[in-house]
């Protein structure tokens, strides 16, 4: 779980060691060694941060997106904000009236179909309250993330959280967002495998009666979202058949879940 994984890693990934470890000289990277990517401009405000894709395996932030099993290839997308309040008010002026308890934030930006970040979201590392904070650039967009990434010409396949939208093919999160815009026939809802969470349940029996296909995961799957299941040693094409084969979609998708909530309410 993952709560057992900080267990193992807390005493190297706590505040303390980050920031002292990043402050040292081994572990400062060479950005010059590193093309940054087309959505970098000079005035984005990410150009202050740490890529994760330029830090050595050694560093503790490094070691804690290994070992929540981020694809390599998507590292690059990924920041480091030793600070995480500090940074924030640099880009939202007063977001933070108090800098008090700041700490170390996994940075995570939402890109608009021409890669332009509308929004972010920095994960805790540890135990901070909340897990995610979620800070909305431009109040008319949908907090979508995976945008910049999206072919609405291929199956689009639509998870809550954007680290779980990292391990599938063209896959977006919604991150709270309304995902309703986008067109049933070729979409895939999948929510997380909150079985006793009596809101998600009237999430999953709205979408349905809005005719959209949603997974209903099988009874005997224990992982609660994507993430844990790459985690338990499931792999993205194992991921890939179960959501296959647990798709359904208008009366199919009704009787599933009349059948799948009374068993999962045991």
């Amino acid at each position: 779980s993952f709560k057992n994984f900080l267990g193992q890693v807390d005493s190297k990934i706590s505040n303390e060691y980050i920031l002292e470890r990043y402050k040292k000289k081994e572990f400062e990277p060479d950005m010059s060694q590193f093309k940054k990517p087309k959505f970098l401009t000079r005035d984005t405000p990410l150009k202050s941060l740490i890529k994760i894709s330029t830090l050595e395996h050694t560093h503790p932030v490094k070691k804690f997106v290994d070992g929540r099993k981020i694809p390599s290839s998507t590292h690059y997308e990924l920041f480091f904000a030793p600070k995480f309040y500090t940074w924030v008010n640099t880009v939202v002026p007063n977001k933070f009236a108090s800098l008090n308890g700041d700490h170390p934030r996994l940075v995570i930006p939402f890109f608009d179909e021409n890669s332009k970040m509308f929004a972010f979201q920095g994960r805790a590392f540890g135990n901070e309250i909340p897990k995610y904070i979620t800070i909305t650039l431009d109040p008319d967009k949908d907090k979508i993330y995976g945008l910049n990434r999206l072919d609405t010409n291929k199956h689009i396949q639509v998870v809550e959280g954007p680290i779980d939208s990292l391990f599938l093919d063209n896959c977006i999160a919604v991150a709270g967002a309304d995902f309703t815009r986008l067109e049933k026939e070729n979409t895939t809802i999948i929510f997380d495998n909150e079985r006793r969470n009596v809101e998600l349940l009237k999430q999953i029996e709205k979408t349905i009666e809005l005719g959209y296909n949603v997974v209903l995961w099988p009874d005997d799957l224990k992982e609660k979202d994507i993430n844990d299941m790459i985690i338990s040693g499931k792999t993205k094409d194992d991921i890939q058949t179960i959501i296959n084969k647990n798709s359904y979609q208008g009366n199919m998708a009704k009787i599933r879940f009349t059948t799948w909530r009374r068993r999962n309410a045991r």
